[in-house]
């Protein structure tokens, strides 16, 4: 009994977000757009009122679909209790979002679901509901600081290029070529805005990341394909997650059109696979802060 209802509970959670973020995306006839999509502004790096901890992966992206669709402008959120205890109270009628915490199976050693055959822990998923500060009276939350324009800009530059990963600047097209293990990019001068080009620069470089000698993720599916769109997913959400760290918008590219409709197909075939997206481009993005001196200096 216990495992058919953690099961259904589970699939519950994975269906709900998937939905949500579906929805998202569909959101009006010819307007779709992908909750990965920023401005850059706090709103776009969610973090828990309690903990005061940033939220990862597939919750960054739960709560970007809400902060969307409820045109919140600060990315602070928390429990019903958590504002309670601030003496701040939600509003009635206020909608909550769902975010998931992973926790491992504990038991006796007699319960099968301790472990899945293969040796790892079982985990399961469970759901929270959480507010957004807009949602709520009594709370106000501290000005967050904003660097000028300028160094934010320039501390993209220097965070692709402690990637180590080679890049060619000519031609007019954007891509990452497995073979060489190199990002080729068009020049600075044909982009829109500094943003623009930061974000198909970081795109390329995520790809990157997923070289068999980095993460070891499939590149090796051609446009049209799952595998493909499931890349393109993960990487999309990778740089929407870099970019809100560096305070950069994450614009869609002009080719975004392109890949909405495969990225549909995917999320609705499997409503784990924005699980497995986010998962992955938390992965990635984790790794690329390693390669920051400053993270290499805490190690020491």
């Amino acid at each position: 009994m216990f495992r058919s209802s953690a099961s259904a509970a589970r699939a519950d959670v994975y269906v709900r977000i998937t939905e949500e973020i579906i929805a998202a995306i569909e959101h009006g006839p010819g307007d779709w757009r992908a909750p990965w999509h920023h401005n850059g502004t706090s709103i776009a790096r969610p973090s828990n009122l309690g903990s005061g901890k940033r939220y990862r992966g597939i919750n960054t992206v739960a709560l970007w679909v809400a902060a969307m669709n409820g045109g919140y402008a600060d990315g602070l959120w928390g429990t019903y209790r958590q504002w309670a205890a601030v003496g701040a109270q939600v509003r009635k009628g206020e909608r909550a979002t769902t975010v998931v915490f992973w926790k491992q199976f504990e038991s006796d050693g007699g319960d099968a679901l301790e472990d899945d055959g293969s040796g790892r822990k079982r985990m399961f998923a469970r759901a929270f509901s959480v507010f957004n500060v807009a949602q709520v009276d009594g709370f106000a939350p501290a000005p967050v600081a904003t660097l000028p324009e300028a160094d934010r800009h320039a501390h993209a530059e220097d965070f692709i290029t402690n990637l180590g990963i080679a890049t060619t600047f000519e031609g007019s097209e954007a891509y990452y070529r497995p073979s060489t293990d190199s990002v080729h990019m068009p020049p600075f001068d044909c982009f829109r805005d500094p943003a623009s080009f930061y974000g198909v620069w970081l795109h390329e470089t995520g790809h990157a990341s997923g070289a068999k000698h980095r993460l070891d993720r499939d590149l090796s599916g051609r446009f049209g394909s799952a595998s493909y769109a499931a890349e393109e997913c993960c990487v999309e959400i990778l740089s929407g997650l870099i970019l809100a760290d560096l305070g950069i918008a994450h614009h869609p590219r002009p080719d975004h059109a392109a890949y909405i409709a495969s990225w549909l197909k995917v999320l609705k075939d499997d409503p784990r696979a924005i699980f497995t997206a986010a998962s992955k481009a938390q992965q990635a993005a984790d790794w690329m802060w390693i390669q920051q001196p400053q993270a290499q200096e805490l190690a020491a």
